[in-house]
């Protein structure tokens, strides 16, 4: 069954950048649409972008277009979210997650998840 590992986070100044992956083992990635979630502390888990199994893009939450990125390379197994700009409300536990073909509108959808990797974004 499909498994998924998030890496990339860490801490980050104000105003940096970071590159999540997400990368797939025991299955390949090109049947699956895939989700970006955060979870802030404190606050509930949101989806921030997701990418179709053909490349479309999808869910983007408001606070982060313009900065936030998703691109996806079905030969490497790999998802990446690139963040830029961020800024310490970005700051949260960033997870990937699964479901078939097509971003879904519910993300009750989504039935595979990661572990999660933290970012933290502070001076």
């Amino acid at each position: 069954q499909l498994r998924l590992v998030e890496s990339g986070g860490g801490l980050v100044q104000p105003g940096g950048s970071l590159r999540l992956s997400c990368t797939a083992s025991s299955d390949t990635l090109n049947s699956y649409a895939i989700g970006w979630f955060r979870q802030a502390p404190g606050k509930e888990q949101e989806e921030v972008l997701c990418i179709s199994n053909i490349g479309e893009v999808a869910n983007q939450a408001d606070s982060v277009k313009g900065r936030f990125t998703i691109s996806r390379d079905n030969a490497k197994n790999t998802v990446w979210l690139q963040m830029n700009s961020l800024n310490p409300e970005d700051t949260g536990v960033y997870t990937c997650a699964a479901t078939l073909y097509h971003c879904p509108t519910n993300t009750n959808r989504y039935y595979r998840w990661g572990q999660g990797t933290q970012v933290i974004v502070s001076a």
